[in-house]
């Protein structure tokens, strides 16, 4: 991978929850007024606003494995209807990496298990996010079980 592309995603992996800033949850010690599934477009504007747009795009695009328009309608989140889902694959690794690691404080330092968040992707949003979360592995070819 080229050091443009491993310099961007160190960045973008320590700004792509900036927008936590913004929302309402208490156990991570935010007291913002909006609901936490904001905090992606939340943080997305703010890096606009800096006139960083790629790393607006991974803050947009990293929860989970993306929020598709169907899990918007499904679940009525409050976020305006369209697919925020990674595409790049810097956006994809910043995605899968978030995906391990809680923002809790007493759970910042437990890794998941693979298993473990395959599991709650299925139980929570169903076989399609499952699924790109394993293929999402396969693709960076861990094995760490």
């Amino acid at each position: 991978m080229p050091a443009e592309s491993r310099n961007f995603i160190e960045e973008a992996s320590m700004l792509h929850d900036i927008g936590i800033i913004k929302v309402h949850a208490p156990d991570l010690y935010a007291f913002g007024k909006l609901p936490y599934i904001t905090h992606g477009i939340e943080g997305a504007k703010i890096l606009l606003r800096e006139g960083l747009k790629k790393h607006a795009r991974v803050a947009e695009a990293h929860t989970g494995v993306g929020i598709f328009e169907q899990d918007i309608k499904r679940f009525n989140l409050p976020i305006p209807l369209k697919n925020y889902v990674p595409k790049t694959m810097e956006e994809k690794i910043i995605s899968y990496a978030d995906l391990f690691f809680s923002k809790d404080i007493d759970k910042l330092w437990i890794e998941k298990q693979p298993r473990q968040i395959e599991k709650r992707l299925l139980d929570k949003f169903g076989k399609k996010h499952a699924n790109i979360f394993k293929k999402w592995h396969k693709m960076f070819n861990c094995h760490n079980e």
